[in-house]
């Protein structure tokens, strides 16, 4: 007898949902620049606060002071460059579209339009397809950085409310997301003819 994910009641609301949004809703939705704005601003305080925490990627880092990196997805444009601290800071869209702005010296455009497949392919732990364009020697930085550095929430949450505490919320958390993964590789591998 086959055992039923504990899940499943997730997948019958996705799809619920899914039929009664419109189809081209991913496609259709774009959310006010402000908004764009704070994520992105909050997504770089997010990074430099993870890359506080390895003076090893700091130090790649500051090899690459003033370079500068642009994200494509969609419609959705995030630019950075690179301090000489080995952090990184945000450059406003507005910024960026000036005459004497700086051209990025690296393009990394997100291949995948659907929001739901990329979330589908982070959730299962693989990197989404991109296309690069620009200096190659910045972009094997760049995936050095996906690839080694990694933020420690454990870590984070012990200066909140001690070691064993923080542990055991951190245990139970990557049980949850071990089950979630397993869950969207099980409903992918169904999906597939």
């Amino acid at each position: 007898m086959a055992t039923q994910s504990p899940f499943s009641w997730l997948v019958d609301a996705a799809n619920t949902l899914r039929a009664k949004l419109p189809a081209d809703l991913p496609q259709s939705f774009t959310p006010p620049a402000w908004a764009v704005a704070e994520v992105q601003q909050r997504v770089v305080l997010f990074l430099n606060h993870v890359l506080m925490q390895e003076p090893a990627a700091r130090d790649r880092l500051q090899r690459q002071r003033g370079r500068q990196v642009q994200v494509c997805w969609r419609d959705q444009v995030f630019q950075c460059a690179f301090t000489p601290a080995g952090l990184i800071e945000f450059i406003a869209p507005d910024a960026s579209t000036h005459a004497s702005a700086k051209a990025p010296d690296l393009v990394l455009r997100v291949n995948e339009p659907s929001p739901f497949e990329l979330v589908k392919t982070v959730a299962q732990g693989e990197k989404p397809a991109i296309r690069i364009e620009g200096d190659v020697q910045l972009a094997a930085e760049v995936n050095w950085l996906i690839d080694h550095v990694r933020w420690d929430p454990e870590e984070d949450l012990s200066r909140l409310i001690g070691d064993a505490p923080a542990h055991t919320l951190a245990q139970n958390a990557k049980r949850a997301v071990d089950a979630l993964r397993s869950f969207v590789k099980q409903q992918a591998s169904k999906a597939a003819p």
